[in-house]
């Protein structure tokens, strides 16, 4: 494990992976609902989960950032992940991180991912100093253009998936402008 990171909104927290979120995460790689925008919209096995899990942990360690696990304040539960990962499988968009999430169907429209997504984007500004970060969606996601609105990421290409063949749209921001 490297640096313990954490951060604090209003209702959740944003922090490193435990043993303890597998079974929650893979609950909502599961959930069809949840994975219908995800690549070709399959869900995820537990073993996949974990395999996830694994590399996103790597990622933390190799980049100095990487997707957070998002626990609620109130309860304790695992709504999810919000955070910054290299999209590899899309050349075009790097080097730039992205900004992903995904919360499971319970936690959604209560405006988590938009809360979840801001404190990553100031993540990314002040504690790793990012001039850029862009965000991934499928045309016709309308949930995360939504989210990706509220953070004030402009359009910047469309493409199509390399590997599903599936409409993408690039957004970005320049956190300068963020900031300001």
């Amino acid at each position: 494990m490297g640096v313990m990171t954490e951060i604090r909104t209003p209702r959740l927290l944003l922090r490193r992976w435990l043993d303890s979120d597998l079974v929650p995460m893979a609950e909502i790689n599961a959930d069809r609902r949840v994975m219908r925008w995800v690549d070709d919209g399959s869900v995820r096995s537990l073993d996949e989960t974990a395999e996830d899990i694994e590399r996103w942990e790597e990622e933390w360690d190799e980049e100095g950032f990487g997707l957070f696990a998002v626990e609620l304040l109130a309860s304790g539960e695992l709504a999810g992940f919000t955070g910054l990962t290299l999209p590899e499988y899309l050349p075009e968009a790097l080097p730039h991180p992205a900004i992903a999430w995904r919360l499971g169907a319970p936690f959604w429209g209560q405006g988590y991912a938009s809360e979840a997504a801001h404190a990553t984007l100031e993540f990314a500004l002040q504690d790793r100093g990012l001039d850029h970060v862009v965000a991934i969606s499928r045309v016709g996601d309308t949930a995360s253009a939504n989210v990706i609105g509220k953070l004030g990421m402009v359009p910047e290409r469309e493409t199509t998936h390399p590997e599903y063949d599936v409409p993408l749209q690039i957004h970005g921001i320049d956190l300068t402008e963020y900031a300001a």
